[in-house]
């Protein structure tokens, strides 16, 4: 099928093949190309014929299709035979470069000949001396021929590195990665890695460097002890040539990386997202090396233990580990044994077999902040787990639970005793008893003690409830809830049905409202509602068991603090501390320590939501105390995380530091989820960085999402990722940032459009600002306008619309498309209409006036005055409806831009005028930090206008003085810097 219309004239051809020669390279590229021969063939000329032959084996080339590139240039060749003429100074040059393309094409596949490649390189040295070019490329091919078959490499380097590099040399970062390979080789791993740096600088680079560069680097980076370097290279060069056909080689050696280092799980995981690979890689050579690096992977995991995981392999069928490595073991040795044939040698296979025997370098190598073991990948752990997880219900487990009863009456007895207690070692006799249950040989011991097999089956579901509430799912714990009443009601046990339905009623007030309109006040009132019934439930039952009426008790007391926390009404307060007060005295009369313990708990919280912070550290001090004595040490942790977040509140960050971090430290006794471990992680976060310690917030923050994800809460772990990954850029750890997102936007249900669709598009915004910050202008820009197309069909929010049509429309500008960037400015505009967004609206034009300017100069300057005047019109209608801007007014910043603007463009007089009004809006620098950065700023570009482009110092020198004089009069010394710098230039230069 055509992928294009066929061009009707050489003028549509030749756009065509710019068109596609924009695109990546992959299957559409390449029958593009294909077609565009056909198209050129049509023509009769031989100038567009070449340029589509040119186009085509590029195709080839990069899209790793060895075998078409020598048939492609086979013609190329023909034609300069038969029509020289044809070719001009340019497309002479390509043709010859391309000697080496066909040379490397040859080299990659077994079936050709060594008696061939050494022909091709005979025909390749023939033409160069009869074109008069310098051998030194020829000798080049000469040496890896030599490299591949396992020759003795020592003269054919000295022949071609020793020669003077011409035009038609390798470009100077492949030529090192070749020099640097060569040091590896004889095992000089010090001399390599100098050889490497600028590469690895980033001071010489091409299509395939560094990304080829530095994932040879990364093992010789680990053997001479600089691991964080090879850590900073693998985040940045994986991203480089992931998923790309061409660079499979690459990939392979990132994966035989996490390998080495203990990052078997993130190897799985690349795998997973390089899957393509198995299957559309032509070529054998980097079929071979990238099976390679598979192979070292999967024999490592099989090493552990983990054979039987699950595991990205070749279409069609299912993979564990162990059966894709028994797999990719036949075809690589299949490979290896074709080339070696081939070249009379085993040096293919001995480097195979080098690579397959190296040992890890490191047992553990943080490479990326979402660290996961295999552990975690398992399908299956403990029986008990597994059901859980089965069933819904994630276990997270700090510590090791006590053994559990073997015996099944026992092991019920267990876990009901628990569960009244409250202890958190009840949910593992769940999980285990879960798994029991669902087993077909299941049998329910004939024991009164016990019960019927429907109670069994109701105190599972109840469980299941508790974990669904837990996780934010109240729908689904009222439905189990429900489900697990009716069962009670049919065992025969009242108690528990009085239980499970107070339980129901407190989930579907929850629930109420979520999502829709007034969703507070909905829920507030449903909550009352739900605390009256409760009530009524309470004193219509008689008989009631000291647990269950004490639980009925928090319940009651749980509806109206949670409808405190909702209305944030202070006169909801009173009615808190009266249940509250109950259920303490109610809980002391029949040694209920979990419960007083939850009282005291919930008196403070409702200190600190009535604004009396001191009060509600007095209680928790009480509490402390109390608990220490009476227990129950699991509710320890909890006490200490609140007692940290009131400290929080009264700006005591040190206390509230030792208090959460002593949290943490006794969590570590208990099950994660029974003691809120990620809370207490998130809640160290928020004061490491108030204590000015973001590398340690950025580890609590990762640990926090952790915690969310084992226990089920997705949508939590995702939105603390989310800011680990923004804190991240902030940090400037840009690839962190990337790896980070890259990983969870690679997760199942995000692929699968499961997870919240929102929550995705901020994961991918964010990425989008990362790869921008990395100056990956290309993928940053392809992401934004995707996320602007997306978010233009939210018409319950244009607010975001407008926000990421904004962005979209500065990173089109920067990169020169500016009908593009106004047409998605102008979608902004009127998203912004209908949800004002006025200091980002007007932001953007400004910007986008700037770069017109910037780029364009004089040619730009009315289409840049338009989107100024735009931004104008914004200022007028933000100042009309009394909106306030962070930092300066949108009036001082528009005519700060008209003077950039006109600066660009050599407008000086009107340049300096706009600079002055901007000076005049933004007034005299107070000693207060915020508006001095502005002001200096802005004193600074006026100076260069008048001082440089306007060529009048004197003034200048004046302007700039008597600012120097105030800032630092009023201790802004930093800002001083650069207008005394610029003063001393004009000073020099008068």
């Amino acid at each position: 099928m055509a992928t294009a219309p066929h061009p009707q004239s050489t003028d549509e051809l030749f756009h065509a093949l710019r068109e596609n020669h924009q695109r990546p390279y992959g299957r559409t590229r390449t029958v593009t190309a294909e077609e565009l021969v056909d198209a050129a063939e049509r023509f009769a000329e031989p100038v567009p014929l070449i340029h589509a032959l040119l186009e085509l084996q590029e195709a080839y080339t990069y899209g790793s299709d060895p075998r078409k590139s020598p048939v492609v240039f086979a013609r190329l060749l023909t034609l300069f035979d038969e029509q020289p003429d044809a070719f001009d100074e340019r497309l002479r040059a390509q043709l010859f470069w391309r000697f080496k393309w066909v040379a490397n094409a040859l080299r990659a596949l077994p079936e050709i000949p060594l008696a061939s490649l050494r022909q091709w390189l005979t025909e390749m040295r023939d033409r160069y001396e009869k074109e008069g070019l310098g051998l030194q490329p020829y000798y080049g091919q000469a040496y890896q021929l030599a490299v591949h078959v396992g020759e003795d490499t020592t003269l054919a380097y000295e022949l071609w590195a020793g020669r003077r590099r011409t035009p038609h040399s390798d470009c100077e970062a492949c030529e090192i990665c070749e020099r640097a390979l060569y040091r590896v080789a004889a095992g000089d791993d010090e001399r390599a890695l100098e050889v490497w740096a600028p590469v690895l600088a980033g001071k010489e680079s091409c299509q395939e460097e560094p990304a080829r560069s530095v994932s040879h680097a990364l093992l010789p980076l680990l053997r001479t002890g600089h691991a964080d370097r090879a850590r900073e290279l693998h985040l940045a060069g994986y991203r480089a040539c992931r998923r790309n056909p061409s660079m499979a080689g690459e990939v392979g050696r990132h994966l035989e990386f996490c390998a080495l280092t203990g990052n078997e799980a993130r190897g799985l995981e690349l795998l997973a997202e390089n899957r393509n690979l198995f299957d559309e890689v032509d070529s054998p050579l980097d079929q071979l090396d990238f099976l390679t690096g598979v192979e070292v992977l999967l024999r490592r995991v099989e090493g552990l233990g983990h054979g039987e995981l699950p595991v990205a392999g070749y279409a069609g069928r299912a993979w564990t580990v162990a059966g894709l490595c028994a797999e990719v073991r036949g075809r690589g040795d299949g490979i290896a044994a074709r080339f070696d044939t081939r070249n009379g040698t085993s040096a293919q296979s001995g480097r195979r077999t080098a690579r397959l025997d190296r040992a890890p370098l490191l047992d553990a190598l943080e490479l990326a902040l979402r660290t996961r073991g295999l552990d975690e990948l398992a399908p299956g752990d403990a029986a008990g787990v597994a059901g859980a997880r089965g069933a819904g219900v994630a276990v997270s487990v700090s510590r090791a639970v006590s053994a559990l009863p073997e015996e099944l009456p026992e092991l019920i007895g267990r876990a009901r005793e628990l569960d009244e207690e409250g202890h958190p070692d009840a949910r593992a006799c769940w999980a285990r008893l879960r798994g029991l249950v669902a087993a077909r040989d299941y049998a329910h011991p004939e024991d009164p003690a016990v019960g019927p097999y429907g109670r069994l089956c109701a105190d599972l579901l109840s469980d299941e409830a508790y974990r669904a509430a837990e996780r934010g799912d109240y729908a689904s714990a009222v439905d189990l809830h429900e489900e697990a009443a009716g069962l009670y009601e049919d065992a025969g046990a009242p108690d528990d049905v009085v239980l499970a339905r107070a339980c129901a009623l407190l989930a579907a007030a929850e629930a109420a409202g979520e999502g829709g309109e007034g969703e507070a006040e909905v829920k507030a009132a449903g909550l009352a509602d739900a605390h009256a019934a409760v009530v009524r439930l309470h004193e219509e039952a008689t008989g009631l068991a000291p647990y269950v009426e004490g639980r009925l008790l928090r319940l009651r007391a749980s509806a109206l603090g949670v409808r405190l926390q909702t209305s944030g009404d202070p006169a909801h307060a009173a009615v808190v501390f009266a249940e509250a007060d109950l259920l303490q005295e109610f809980a002391t009369r029949h040694g209920l320590a979990t419960q007083v313990s939850g009282a005291m708990l919930l008196r403070a919280g409702t200190y600190a939501l009535s604004g009396d912070l001191p009060a509600a550290v007095a209680e928790i001090d009480a509490l402390r105390d109390r608990l220490a004595s009476d227990g129950p040490a699991w509710h320890l942790p909890r006490a200490l995380g609140l007692r940290g977040r009131l400290q929080l509140g009264l700006r005591d960050v040190a206390a509230a530091h030792a208090d959460l971090a002593e949290g943490l430290r006794l969590a570590a006794a208990w099950p994660a989820d029974a003691v809120d471990t990620s809370r207490l992680h998130a809640d160290l976060a928020q004061t490491c960085l108030h204590l000015g310690r973001p590398d340690e917030a950025l580890t609590h923050l990762t640990r926090s999402a952790e915690v969310d994800l084992r226990d089920g809460k997705r949508v939590d772990a995702f939105c603390t990722y989310s800011n680990a990954a923004q804190l991240c850029l902030d940090l400037g750890r840009i690839e962190d940032s990337i790896a980070l997102l890259d990983s969870l936007l690679g997760e199942p249900d995000v692929i699968g459009g499961e997870l919240d669709d929102r929550l995705v598009a901020q994961l991918r915004l964010l990425r989008a600002r990362a790869l921008h910050a990395g100056d990956d202008l290309k993928a940053a820009t392809a992401e934004f306008v995707a996320l602007a197309a997306e978010s233009a069909g939210w018409d319950d929010d244009p607010g975001s619309h407008a926000m990421i049509a904004a962005e979209t429309a500065m990173i089109l500008a920067e990169a020169g498309e500016f009908d593009r960037a106004g047409e998605v400015a102008g979608r902004a505009l009127a998203a912004h209409a209908l949800s004002p967004r006025y200091e980002l609206i007007s932001n953007c034009l400004r910007e986008l006036a700037r770069l017109r300017a910037q780029q364009q100069g004089p040619d730009g300057l009315a289409a840049a005055l338009a989107h100024l005047d735009e931004a104008g019109r914004v200022a007028d209608a933000a100042r009309a409806a009394g909106f306030q801007p962070v930092g300066r007014s949108l009036e001082t910043a528009l005519a700060y831009e008209h003077g950039r603007v006109h600066a660009y463009v050599g407008a000086y007089e009107d340049a300096l005028a706009a600079l002055e009004k901007a000076l005049a809006l933004l007034g005299e620098p107070g000693a207060e930090e915020g508006g001095a950065g502005e002001w200096a700023e802005c004193v600074r570009l006026s100076g260069a206008v008048e001082g440089i482009y306007l060529e009048r110092p004197a003034p200048a020198l004046v302007r700039l003085d008597a600012a120097v004089a105030r800032l630092t009069a009023l201790g802004h010394l930093e800002e001083c810097e650069p207008l005394a710098s610029l003063a001393a230039q004009l000073r020099d230069e008068g």
